[in-house]
């Protein structure tokens, strides 16, 4: 496999992940396991949480592609993807932990509006105390701010006539 091939199939792992990362995020932390994701939505005490311990879950895998394709001889497709989600990963952790929730100290500021909307969209994310009527689930694609606000505002009307009905 040439060296631009195997790029495309990291790249191609990258865009796929986001989707994983989505439809992982809204069903499975924000459903079965909320047990370790609630952590992250509460004030963390300390520099863990258990929340942290799906970068151990995600790691699993990229390991195991690289190792499948560099020494079990399965075929540098397999590199090629774990090298991917090694990529999201790396993408993920600095643009989640470090830029948005400041997990190590910095001054940066962004300036893209790309970059703004999707720390605001993660910001709408956790407006919502609990697991459920949260808005924005990915991590590199959110809709635009309008839109969250927009699904928020709803959510919290529908709220307001479900429990003024339950009286």
């Amino acid at each position: 496999m040439s060296i631009v091939t195997g790029l495309l199939v990291a790249l191609a792992t990258v865009v796929g992940m986001e989707a994983f990362a989505y439809a992982t995020h809204r069903w499975i932390m924000h459903g079965p396991l909320w047990s370790l994701h609630a952590s992250h939505h509460e004030p963390r005490k300390g520099w863990f949480e258990k929340n942290d311990w799906f970068a151990f879950m995600f790691a699993i895998p990229s390991v195991l592609c690289v190792f499948a394709g560099t020494q079990l001889g399965l075929g540098e497709a397999f590199t090629w993807v774990g090298v991917g989600i090694i990529v999201y990963g790396t993408i993920y952790f600095v643009f989640h932990d470090v830029i948005v929730h400041r997990r190590v100290k910095h001054g940066w500021v962004p300036k893209s509006a790309y970059m703004r909307r999707i720390i605001q969209a993660h910001r709408l994310h956790h407006a919502v105390e609990g697991k459920d009527g949260t808005v924005s689930f990915g991590f590199l694609y959110a809709p635009p701010v309008r839109v969250l606000k927009a699904q928020l505002d709803g959510r919290a009307k529908a709220s307001s006539r479900a429990s003024r009905a339950a009286r």
